[in-house]
């Protein structure tokens, strides 16, 4: 995708209207996870350097257009205002008289934080007029919010109708990333799949099986895989309504479809569950399916060993329980000693490598679950189609 990035377009006197990824965690009205605004950062400081001043806009929640102060932007305005070391004002709405006077009235190098775009119901029904009125609030439109490129919204796809836009270092990143993993990786070229269910997954094995050389499945979704195969799965949780698509996988895919030998099982879905490991063809009634086990570790291992490229999409297990992290964490540790490009899909895959320390140690953490999911279906994302190709 040859889209144009802040590098290709003169800033200097410039006011940049930017859409950035600021939906963080709140706790009691305080930030606990800022990496979503520091990962806007590298954008904005070099807006600010080539001498603009910067409008930025971010929704926060699911206000569901309506305004609800817990859900206001302010506490960002002010740990970026930190983080920059410079003020950061902050407008008491997205769009008006009052706003666009605050706008007209920046300097370079000032910046003003608009309030959350989804306190107005048009946001995300993309209303013209609404896009047209944040639209005016700059000379040109900057984009790094991946994590919501696959809408297409007024604040993501909507104001590019009205103004030149480009894309920010993040979105340049993933584009560089994701379209490595989707176009033409250096091989061998693995993809690991986890997470809980096989239909949220299909179109990304459906696109990726003809690209990858092999497909390495953990996670619950393994369980419809070892139904569909005709393995006891006692109380394990499975898609009975996916059940002949995972047959239809199974036959299409071939060898090319890797599933795990062994599992941890416990007797109960609780932290403090009995469990033990067993091959996938001796899970007993009344237990359950919640890690792959060492014997797949390891075997897992062995492939990923010889890959150029691989890409990480969803949890090998319940990790959120110590008890059932073991498989996650330790496919974490693989990827980070791997000579290869590393690539995760965001969302469960991205918190897993954080929580295993090794988020430096991997090539690339994409910032967009949903966002990165449809990339690597193939589908085109609004919000960076809609941006300046280059010439």
């Amino acid at each position: 995708m040859n889209k144009k990035s802040v590098r290709d377009v003169a800033l200097s006197g410039k006011r940049v209207l930017m859409r950035a990824d600021f939906n963080v965690p709140l706790q009691d009205g305080t930030i606990s996870d800022d990496t979503r605004i520091r990962a806007a950062l590298p954008t904005i400081e070099y807006i600010l350097e080539h001498g603009a001043s910067l409008v930025l806009m971010s929704h926060l929640g699911r206000p569901k257009g309506q305004v609800k102060p817990e859900l206001s932007l302010k506490p960002v305005a002010a740990r970026l205002s930190e983080l920059l070391g410079r003020a950061v004002q902050m407008a008491p709405d997205c769009v008006g008289p009052e706003v666009k006077a605050m706008a007209e009235s920046l300097r370079p190098g000032e910046v003003l934080l608009l309030e959350n775009t989804r306190f107005h119901a048009e946001e995300k029904k993309n209303d013209p007029e609404f896009a047209r009125q944040l639209a005016e609030l700059g000379d040109l439109f900057v984009n790094d919010a991946f994590g919501t490129a696959h809408r297409a919204h007024a604040s993501t796809e909507g104001v590019t109708h009205y103004l030149p836009s480009v894309a920010g270092f993040l979105i340049e990143k993933e584009i560089a990333f994701l379209g490595r993993a989707t176009g033409d990786p250096e091989r061998p070229y693995l993809v690991l799949l986890g997470g809980s269910k096989i239909s949220g997954k299909i179109a990304v094995i459906n696109n990726l099986l003809g690209k990858a050389d092999k497909l390495l499945i953990g996670g619950g979704m393994a369980n419809t895989f070892f139904k569909a195969q005709g393995l006891p799965v006692g109380d394990s949780l499975v898609e009975d309504d996916a059940l002949p698509l995972a047959n239809d996988l199974l036959a299409k895919a071939g060898d090319k479809l890797v599933l795990p030998v062994d599992v941890v099982i416990a007797d109960a879905f609780a932290p403090d569950a009995a469990t033990q490991t067993v091959p996938v063809d001796q899970v007993p009634d009344g237990w359950r399916i919640l890690d792959i086990g060492p014997q797949t570790v390891a075997h897992y291992r062995e492939l990923l060993s010889q890959a150029k490229t691989v890409v990480w999409n969803g949890p090998m297990g319940v990790f959120e329980m110590p008890a059932f992290a073991k498989g996650t964490f330790a496919i974490a540790q693989v990827l980070a000693e791997l000579d290869a490009v590393t690539i995760i899909g965001g969302g469960d895959s991205a918190s897993a490598v954080k929580l295993a320390g090794v988020t430096d140690k991997v090539s690339h953490v994409s910032t967009g679950g949903g966002a990165s999911l449809e990339f690597l279906e193939g589908k085109t994302l609004p919000g960076i189609a809609a941006l300046d190709d280059k010439e």
